[in-house]
């Protein structure tokens, strides 16, 4: 006859069961968490005008930008848990401070990754990441950097940008780091590159100094679009968040830094 568990036993057993389906099922998973962003969400973290997420999919750990200041950059990441360690792949959107100054503190921390860089990027910061150890790919244009993520290549429109467009069970997620090219333009570059819907777009949307009929164009466009759920931070303008917030209903996510997105 098989011995029964003592009570204690059975419950822990239990819990362990049950973090052991949670962890399996989050295998499955990709998290989006800003952990730069000069609008706030977790009062545990410090705000800066810039921007940074991290992306944890099942393939790959992926640090998208790297706001201005290295400082606050990791001190955010400890807050909330995440190890710079773990990241595989840095995507830097553009060339503006608030957004790549911090890549040589974090490549203090952890020079093992590959950097995704627009080619048209100083040398000297080139330089300065291929020194450290890490590995260095120009983007311009268009291209699936590893299973399920794209960038869109350098689109411009006097500043020179990359998105990065991830396939989900949901559709395209898709992340901007200032969307200086018009967050549109780039919603209709990541359908034509993929051929896909898009299920979410996130951070900045470049609206603060738009006036309301114009970001009424853009909230229309998306919509036309069929772009389902948005969630403008950083450079996005409180206004244009409360317009988005207006005509999207369910679909727009408030967010600042510390928000995490979860996508089956």
């Amino acid at each position: 006859m098989m011995a029964l568990l003592p009570a204690c036993a059975a419950r822990q057993a239990g819990i362990e069961l049950i973090q052991a389906e949670q962890k399996g099922e989050m295998k499955n998973k990709t998290t989006i968490t800003i952990v730069y962003d000069n609008n706030h969400y977790d009062n545990r973290l410090t705000t800066a005008w810039g921007f940074s997420c991290v992306v944890k999919a099942p393939q790959k750990i992926i640090l998208f930008d790297t706001g201005g200041d290295g400082t606050i950059l990791l001190h955010n990441m400890a807050k909330l848990g995440i190890d710079p360690k773990e990241i595989d792949v840095v995507v830097l959107s553009h060339v503006h401070g608030d957004h790549v100054d911090s890549l040589t503190r974090f490549l203090k921390s952890n020079s093992n990754v590959t950097i995704y860089m627009p080619t048209s990027f100083p040398q000297e910061l080139k330089n300065e990441a291929r020194i450290t150890g890490a590995k260095l790919k120009e983007v311009d244009m268009a291209i699936e950097l590893f299973d399920r993520a794209f960038t869109t290549g350098e689109l411009d429109s006097g500043i020179k940008e990359q998105s990065l467009v991830l396939k989900s069970p949901n559709g395209l997620v898709v992340i901007t780091g200032c969307a200086h090219p018009g967050i549109a333009n780039i919603a209709e570059k990541a359908k034509e590159i993929t051929g896909d819907e898009i299920y979410l777009m996130v951070w900045g949307f470049h609206l603060s100094g738009a006036s309301p009929s114009q970001v009424k164009y853009i909230v229309e466009r998306l919509l036309e679009l069929e772009v389902e759920k948005v969630a403008p931070c950083h450079c996005s303008g409180e206004m244009a968040r409360r317009l988005f917030s207006e005509y999207f209903g369910d679909n727009y996510i408030d967010c600042g830094v510390g928000k995490q997105i979860v996508i089956d």
